[in-house]
Parts: structure tokens; sequence; C-alpha cells
């Protein structure tokens, strides 16, 4: 019995909205071009008509390396269709990581666009494996008609790469099927037939099916930009009357210390998705005296399971600090040291649901070590409360003893950004060198930024914190920084906190 198409995922992202609305606008391109649904739909054919020409085909991993947004979605929409595994590369990569990565990977072809060309000369001698190299800029066809499709349900799709803490970054499988479960996310969150989706350059690897395909899953009009910085997102919005966007709290934390924001219009605004960070209560007032009709949501999740909780966090309905409920169709549980499962107390979190990943390609040891049964877990703490609310306490290794007591850094952050001259805080443990023990117990590093047109004094700080922080998570010592290191992650704005280069970087300052 043949397979249906809408098994397939470009198909039933693409061509099924192209058969559904084929007039409306899929998708506008850093405010120059526009593409209705059919119109994109044909462009893809195109490309995968291309791609099949030059003898991509089912099951065959391509490597892409794709810093142009159109580019990134036209391609991987295209290899979907044909079945082909897309292993999506980080242009952002050191070259001697992008060069172990496709090196590992399997890859038989490689895709890529203008902007990586030079660096595409440099690792092409040494990847004798790859047999295929592909200008993206040359992948046109006649034919703009449907190709034969290869890939459907538990088939993979791709390869999204997840960074750690040592070794190479590991492979991701995510299906046809798993990544039509993350397309799903907006069955919880309000939209209607006019909403719009803004977005930047972080759309490569996992924020492709986390971002690109909802929006246009679910019938959105996407609007990409090559940067989605605070300066560049409030020339689009007003522009395009953005409706939804999905960004980390940093990211405000940069927009509204600055002046910049206070005479544009920002009123389209009605869906603020936040994750990847905690976000405070100090933070949370932030955006909603500055988009009081905005809703804003907490989500949860990771590579290896995107989006998996949801909560509005800005009527009550989910407490400050919780990332809500398991989405439709998903679970969440929290596992004691020695599996069980517990509600109320401290433990790993556990994520399930057809949204959740196949595994780590070619990696069975790594694979086993997160997989229990169809529960993966990656090593964040949390609690779960009686009625299903996760809140995320944070990685295991991010935790701080001081004083016999743990504490997490973002309990002394939201603190420390609730002072009003603080624009952003962060927060890591020190090894406390105390003679003739073991460095167990730690020492509380404080790093701080200063809202724009206002100054700090460490030593005020430290006094205002002692005042409304225990003795056990008051900071041993606060450095007044100009900015924090965050990962850079090509959309324009701040990326994730890397707080272990605020220990690198002033760690040795901690008496």
């Amino acid at each position: 019995m043949a397979r249906s198409p809408y098994g397939n995922y470009g198909y039933a992202i693409l061509t099924a909205g192209a058969l559904r609305t084929p007039d409306k606008v899929a998708l506008t391109y850093c405010g120059e071009q526009t593409f209705t649904y059919d119109e994109l739909n044909r462009i893809v054919n195109r490309r995968a008509n291309a791609l099949a020409a030059l003898g991509v085909g089912a099951g065959q991993k391509v490597a892409a390396l794709l810093n142009e947004t159109l580019q990134v979605a036209e391609v991987y929409l295209a290899q979907a269709k044909l079945g082909a595994v897309t292993a999506a590369m980080n242009p952002y990569w050191p070259v001697e990581t992008l060069q172990a990565v496709v090196a590992a990977s399997g890859c038989t072809a490689f895709v890529y666009d203008s902007t990586v060309a030079e660096v595409v000369e440099r690792i092409r001698p040494s990847l004798p494996g790859i047999a295929t190299w592909i200008d993206a800029a040359t992948l046109d066809h006649p034919s703009d008609e449907e190709p034969e499709l290869g890939g459907f349900g538990d088939d993979p799709l791709a390869l999204y790469y997840t960074s750690g803490t040592t070794g190479l970054p590991k492979p991701v499988v995510h299906t046809h099927a798993s990544s039509l479960a993350t397309a799903q996310i907006w069955l919880d969150v309000p939209r209607s037939p006019s909403s719009v989706f803004g977005t930047g350059a972080i759309i490569w690897g996992i924020g492709f099916p986390a971002i690109v395909g909802p929006a246009l899953y679910a019938g959105m009009r996407l609007v990409l930009e090559q940067d989605w910085g605070p300066a560049n997102f409030l020339r689009v919005v007003p522009r395009e009357k953005v409706t939804h966007v999905s960004q980390i709290p940093s990211f405000y934390a940069a927009l509204l210390g600055s002046s910049d924001h206070e005479a544009v219009d920002l009123s389209s605004l009605q869906v603020i998705m936040l994750g990847g960070e905690p976000l405070t209560g100090t933070m949370l007032s932030r955006i909603k005296d500055r988009l009081p009709s905005a809703g804003v949501y907490s989500y949860y999740g990771q590579t290896e399971a995107p989006y998996t909780c949801f909560g509005r966090v800005d009527d009550g309905s989910t407490p400050l600090g919780a990332s809500g409920r398991a989405r439709t169709g998903c679970a969440v549980r929290i596992t004691d040291p020695s599996g069980a499962g517990v509600v109320g107390e401290v433990g790993e979190i556990n994520l399930a649901g057809p949204h959740r990943m196949a595994g780590y390609d070619g990696l069975p040891d790594k694979t086993a070590e997160v997989m229990r049964g169809e529960w993966y877990v990656g090593g964040d703490l949390g609690t779960l409360s009686a009625d299903g609310v996760l809140q995320v306490l944070g990685r295991r290794e991010d935790a701080i003893l001081k004083g016999g007591v743990w504490t997490q850094p973002v309990v002394v952050e939201e603190a420390a950004a609730g002072l009003d001259s603080v624009a952003e805080a962060g927060v890591v443990g020190v090894p406390a060198h105390v003679e003739g023990a073991a460095p167990v117990a730690q020492k509380i590093l404080l790093a701080v930024v200063a809202r724009a047109g206002h100054s700090l004094d460490a030593a005020k700080v430290a006094l205002a914190l002692s005042e409304s922080l225990p003795a056990h998570q008051q900071p041993d010592h606060i450095e007044v920084a100009e900015s924090l290191p965050h990962f850079e992650d090509a959309s324009g704005g701040p990326g994730k906190l890397l707080r272990r280069e605020i220990r690198e970087k002033y760690g040795h300052l901690v008496d």
C-alpha cells in the first residue's frame, strides 16, 4: 500500500498549504521578496527536481551549510520531499569543528550558499567522502511539478546537532513524523488566519522544524530576515505587522535596556514565546510594561524533544518561573535517582511524545545514556506540580553549593535583575579552595550590566542583595561588566547566556 504524501514532511508542510490556500502569502524575505504558498511550493519543487537530477535521493545524507534564510527554507523543504537526510551544519562553528562533523556524518553530498563559499573551499580537499558539491544558487530545474516523494513517517528527515561541553556536537536524528509533531505547536497557542510569524537567521538546524515548519504548517505568513537583533527587530515588526515571535529572555534585556524602542510601534505583537533561559519576574514586568497587549508564553524543550511544554505566564494561568504543561500529544515527568516518578520533588526532567528524536546518529552508547524507554532524559532538573506544571531548575552541573545548600543561578540572577539599574545578570559558582579540603564548596560570582543611562556600584549592589537573599545565595564577588557573553547564534541579538565564559573571564577575581 502506497504511503500517504501527507506523511512526507515537505509535502505536509508546504504542498498541503499550496493546495489549501494557493494565493495566500506564505513568506516575505527581508522586505524585498514575497511568495504565495503556490509560488513557494513551485520554487521548492524546482530545487527538488534539480537535486534529483544531480543524483540526490531518498536516504542519502546531504550536508547543508546555509546562512541565507530563504535558501535554508527552500533547500531543506526540497530535500525533505526527496527523502534525503539533511545534515544541518552550523555556519558559526569553527572550521575545524565543521570539517570534523562532516567527516563523521557519512554525507556524500554537500550543499552550500555564497556566504560560506570560502569555508567550503578550505574544507573541500579534506573531505573525500563528499562526491557531490552543490552551490544552492545553481539549483533550478525547468519542471515545477511535484518530485517523486522519497521519505515518510519514521524515515529519517534530518540530523540536527546539539553542542556539548566535550567532544563533537551530537547528531540528533529527527524523522518526518517527529518533525511534523513539532510543527503542531500552534495547537496550544492562539493564532488567526492573519497571524504573522517573524524570525531571523537562526533557522538552520533545529530552528527550522521549531520555527519555520510550524509557521507554514499553520498557514501563517512567515517573515524571514537575515538579522533579528534589536535594531532590525524594531524596523521589521512595524513594517510587516508581526504578531508572533519566539526568542530568549536575553533578547528583551538588550531590546529594553536601550531607549531605541520607545518611539517604535510594536502594537502588532500578540504572542511572545520565551524559552532557552529562565524568565525572571523583573524581565516579565518590563516586557508587559512595554507590550501590555501581548501574551507572554514560556516554553521548554531541547533539540532532542523541541517545544515539549507551554504555558502563558503573564495572565497568571502558569506560575512565573514555570514552563507550563506538556503540549497536546506530549508528556513530561520527573524522576528521582532510582528512576521512579515523583511529584512536588526535585528530580530529572523526562520528555516523551511523537516529537522526540529517534536517537543520536551512529552513537548507540550516547543514545542509551539519555533514552529510558519512550522517555528522553537530558540532564535538566525540575519539579512537577500535582496538576502537571513543569518548573525547570536548571542543569545539574550549573547548581551552586554554598554553605551546604544547593542553589540554582537563576535565583540570584533574578534578585539582581530586579534592581532598577541592572539590565542583565549572570551567576556562576567558583570552587572555594579550602586548605586541606577538596574544592566541593563554591563561592558565588555575580556579573551585572547596567541599564542604559544608569551606573552600577558593586558595593551598593551587594548591600541591596544582602537584604533580599539568604547568606548561602549572597554573591562573594560582584563584577560590573560592559556586557555578558552570549552564544553566537547568528540572530544579531544575544544568544543564550554563556555562564562558563563568565567563570573563565572573572573567576580569578573571586577571593
